[in-house]
């Protein structure tokens, strides 16, 4: 069973052009019943990652988080923060 619920986008941290470093975070979603992220959710983590190389960032550090539940049989949210740096 893929992952239930709805995925929340990628969130970037405001900054200035031609910063260094970039944070960014994306919500993962567990799946509805039993264990493990929902495809939607791998996908949200490629996407995220991919877009950021293609403007020349490349994935410095990755953490997670778990950030509680959506209640019974609702799944849990973990948070993926991520630290992209510039390629000179």
């Amino acid at each position: 069973m893929a992952g239930f619920g709805f995925d929340a986008g990628a969130i970037a941290a405001e900054g200035k052009k031609g910063d260094m470093y970039l944070v960014v975070q994306v919500v993962l979603t567990e799946k509805f019943i039993g264990t493990g992220s929902g495809i939607s959710s791998l996908t949200n983590l490629q996407r995220t990652i991919n877009e950021q190389a293609a403007k020349g960032y490349r994935l410095h550090t990755i953490s997670t988080t778990s950030s509680g539940s959506k209640g019974f049989l609702g799944g849990d949210k973990i948070q993926a923060t991520m630290v992209f740096e510039k390629v000179l």
